[in-house]
């Protein structure tokens, strides 16, 4: 459910997600090359707000990204990203990805 605007939650990311990767030991590196190489494909998308790509441990990975509002999080989860991971993640991660949809609270984003 989208996150009703207050001051302290911007137009622009009121709902995000949450996606926590463990990679196999022997593919960390390979995993750490593909969220960063995927920059590029995060730019493309317009309803993306912000999108971070995160190193949590030696072979755990992240990714934090908000958006406007269900539509533009369903455009994402759809999109060239979450394909990438689809189909390169059984030979890459230890674990299936663990995907957390959430609202967001409050914000402090950079300002044009």
């Amino acid at each position: 459910m989208d996150q009703p605007l207050t001051p302290a939650v911007p137009a622009n990311a009121r709902v995000g997600l949450l996606v926590r990767l463990e990679a196999k030991p022997e593919h960390a590196q390979e995993l750490e090359e593909l969220l960063t190489g995927a920059l590029p494909l995060a730019e493309e998308e317009s309803g993306t707000t912000v999108w971070f790509a995160l190193r949590l441990g030696p072979t755990t990975f992240g990714i934090f990204d908000a958006f406007a509002n269900e539509e533009a999080r369903r455009a994402h989860v759809e999109g060239k990203i979450a394909a990438v991971l689809r189909s390169e993640g059984p030979r890459l991660l230890a674990a299936k990805p663990e995907i957390g949809p959430h609202d967001v609270l409050a914000a402090k984003l950079p300002t044009a």
